[in-house]
């Protein structure tokens, strides 16, 4: 066994112990963190496959963009753990069934992938994973869901924004358009005040 054989395996396990740790975790900033982990073993598999900008985009976009979002929108909701892991065994066999769907189409496009459309040419598995041959087939092919992805991206930034804008008890909030309308009677009112004069009253010197 060659040392790269040693990395991937070194990879992949930890890369399975990080995922099943982003679903068991108790807390939601544990999982999240288990999860940059996991796609820091997955950028690192990537590697070893020669696909340098996936494993880079990977850690540049998830990890140093998408997950530092993620943790602020976790940090800023203040989730009650408690009242969102109650059901939790309810939905067990409907998740396990979704679930059980994806890998089996996951493995149905995999196994058509390697056995019917395998790459056979070095130069065509050298062009796999490159820059130019990525952007040839994203703004060209798959230009439509290119566009697509972007504008859910795009709803789901409003939409963590709009959730941390909530009203609550224990922070001060105040409307901006009423900020603008205020006028200067409403924040100032000048008194007038007759003159009191408080100074003790001078004793004369005795002679």
């Amino acid at each position: 066994m060659d040392f790269t054989s040693i990395l991937f395996y070194v990879f992949a396990t930890v890369l399975v112990l990080a995922s099943l740790r982003v679903i068991t975790a108790p807390n939601p900033v544990q999982a999240a963190l288990f999860l940059v982990l996991a796609f820091f073993q997955a950028g690192g598999i990537w590697m070893l496959l020669k696909a340098e900008f996936l494993s880079i985009v990977l850690v540049l976009v998830y990890v140093g963009a998408v997950m530092v979002l993620f943790l602020f929108v976790v940090m800023m909701l203040d989730i009650n753990i408690v009242k969102m892991r109650e059901g939790f065994w309810g939905y067990l066999p409907m998740a396990g069934l979704v679930g059980g769907v994806i890998v089996l189409e996951m493995a149905s496009v995999l196994w058509r992938s390697f056995g019917l459309n395998a790459v056979t040419s070095p130069e065509a598995a050298s062009m796999i994973g490159t820059t130019k041959a990525l952007g040839l087939l994203i703004y060209t092919k798959y230009i439509y869901a290119f566009e697509i992805a972007a504008a859910v991206l795009l709803v789901a930034i409003i939409a963590a924004v709009a959730l941390t804008l909530r009203k609550r008890k224990d922070i001060k909030y105040f409307d901006p358009a009423d900020a603008v309308r205020v006028k200067r009677n409403d924040r100032l009112r000048i008194v007038k005040m007759a003159a009191v004069n408080n100074r003790p009253a001078e004793t004369k010197e005795a002679p």
